[in-house]
């Protein structure tokens, strides 16, 4: 077998000359993505024109910088390291180590957390856990299947993995484990009930409450939920998936003076790569009655349950990318960008309360914004789609009193993406102007339609009857984006496919556009072309 391998390897002939130990195989892998791929380097160049030419809403998206996306197409993506700084299963990790490290003291610093009573676990999983709370509920509580946690009701603004289950089935895995009990909001007011929130945790006995949302537009109270923990000694867990950007910069109150954990996500208003970080109290907890000390066993558990119970390798080049956005998270341009964030949002909802929409709570205090349409007589699902054509990203969202998540009665819309490009107050006025024209326009298609199924108002919107009115409106929305900076790659370099492509650029039929020609079907030729062509049409 071993002469076999040999003998194959003699056969192949160096790319230049005899004395080249250069084989086939290294050209190709130091090949551009164009010329390697072309299909997906069309596809990525879609991506980038959409970015460019919509409005991103999203609130738990952001643009990361381009320093962050170096980092994570970086030679780092090449190294397994099983284990942690110090102790790892394969060798050839010392500037892994090294960035691992970095990345954990910059995430103390840019928290302003000290190193003596707090630690950071930075792990970008290569599990399919996406959120970190699932995976600190198993560190936890697995020995002790059946735990009680409460968390904030999906419907209420709270968020999926925090044991969502409806009166019938449970959807959430955490809920499967766990037996879970949701607080909610007071429907009068908008703001989570923290007096009901307490009589239920005398009734219920929660081991762990949660204290994080996903469509909240307020802020926690996180001193009165730390005071029902303590006197059901159970663990407070502070999730600020998507607040952390606006808690590292200063400009809301912080968790950790209350919580005992706090986990988050590191790509939403933190600005990050795709990944999560667990913090957790360390050293002396409390003096018990005998005088003895008591000090916090966090570390052990999570060290434990994360590797070797629940992950493999590290995404190292994530990491690396991370402690990248940790560094900008404590600069002076990061802070006067997070307070853009608030004042953006503030002047957002104020200029929607004057157009007439309801929103849950009747404001807000952070990034986001949740306004229900009912009162409108439209849904979140129908008003999303109208939104999507006209080149608006935003989520159709539950809002409280809804019976059923499939046809949520609101719309979650956030500003930290669009701040990223360099959006001020003045322009989210004109971003609400386009929502208002969307929801408009819905209602209209809506009116038009036949049939009380989503996929029938779909049709109605796709007929000839109201294309011309979404057109003219993505048109200005698009016209509106456009003149704003790109994040990570420049506008000059992007390619639009709605540019028509003539003979001269391509042997094909000068009517079509790029919009009607499958991808898959150009040849490298056409596509080398096109980015040509499109470049001098558009730009």
């Amino acid at each position: 077998m071993a002469s076999m391998a040999l003998r194959r390897l003699s056969s192949l002939r160096p790319l230049s000359s005899s004395s080249s130990r250069h084989y086939m195989w290294t050209k190709q892998l130091n090949a551009p993505l164009e010329e390697v791929d072309p299909e997906i380097a069309d596809i990525i160049e879609l991506e980038k024109a959409r970015q460019w030419k919509g409005l991103e809403l999203i609130p738990s998206e952001n643009f990361t910088s381009l320093s962050v996306m170096q980092a994570v197409g970086s030679v780092m993506t090449n190294k397994y390291s099983e284990g942690y700084p110090g102790a790892r299963y394969y060798g050839g990790n010392e500037y892994i180590d090294m960035v691992e490290t970095l990345c954990q003291k910059r995430a103390l610093e840019t928290f302003k957390l000290d190193p003596a009573k707090w630690g950071a676990f930075p792990r970008m999983k290569s599990i399919h856990f996406l959120d970190p709370l699932p995976i600190f509920k198993f560190i936890l509580l697995s020995s002790k299947p059946h735990e009680r946690i409460m968390a904030l009701d999906l419907p209420h603004g709270g968020h999926l993995s925090h044991g969502y289950q409806t009166d019938t089935k449970k959807i959430s895995a955490v809920s499967i484990f766990f037996e879970t009990m949701p607080y909610r909001l007071d429907e009068s007011t908008g703001y989570i009930d923290y007096d009901q929130l307490e009589k239920s945790a005398v009734l219920y006995r929660p081991k762990l409450i949660v204290a994080g949302a996903s469509a909240y537009a307020r802020l926690y109270d996180y001193a009165r939920i730390r005071k029902v923990c303590d006197k059901q000694k159970a663990i407070l867990l502070a999730d600020m998936a998507h607040i952390s950007g606006l808690v590292a910069a200063g400009v809301i109150p912080s968790p950790f003076e209350y919580a005992d954990v706090v986990t988050t996500t590191t790509h939403k208003s933190l600005r990050g790569p795709r990944g999560a970080m667990i913090f957790f109290r360390k050293g002396l907890k409390e003096i018990n009655k005998k005088g003895q000390e008591v000090m916090y066993d966090y570390e052990d558990k999570i060290n434990q349950a994360v590797f070797p119970g629940l992950q493999g390798g590290p995404h190292n080049h994530t990491i690396t990318a991370l402690a990248v956005a940790l560094k900008q998270a404590m600069t002076p341009e990061y802070i006067a960008y997070q307070k853009q964030v608030l004042s953006n949002c503030s002047k957002f909802a104020e200029t929607l309360l004057e157009k007439g929409y309801d929103l849950v709570s009747g404001g807000t205090e952070n990034h986001l914004v949740l306004v229900n349409l009912r009162d409108k007589g439209i849904d979140g699902s129908r008003v999303e789609k109208v939104l999507e054509a006209v080149h608006i990203a935003a989520n159709k969202n539950t809002v409280p009193g809804d019976v059923s998540a499939m046809v949520p009665g609101g719309i979650r819309m956030g500003t930290p993406a669009l701040t990223s490009r360099g959006f001020i107050e003045e322009d989210f006025v004109k971003v609400a102007e386009f929502f208002d024209a969307a929801v408009k326009l819905a209602l209209k298609i809506k009116a038009d339609t036949y049939g009380t199924k989503l996929k029938d108002f779909v049709a109605s919107m796709n007929s000839e009857t109201h294309q011309s009115a979404l057109s003219r409106l993505r048109l200005e929305v698009e016209e509106y984006a456009k003149q704003f900076p790109t994040i990570g790659c420049p506008a000059k370099g992007i390619i639009t496919p709605l540019v028509i492509v003539t003979k001269a650029i391509f042997s094909i039929n000068p009517n079509e556009t790029l919009s009607t020609l499958p991808l898959q079907s150009w040849t490298n030729e056409e596509r080398k072309s096109c980015r040509r062509g499109c470049l001098a049409a558009e730009l």
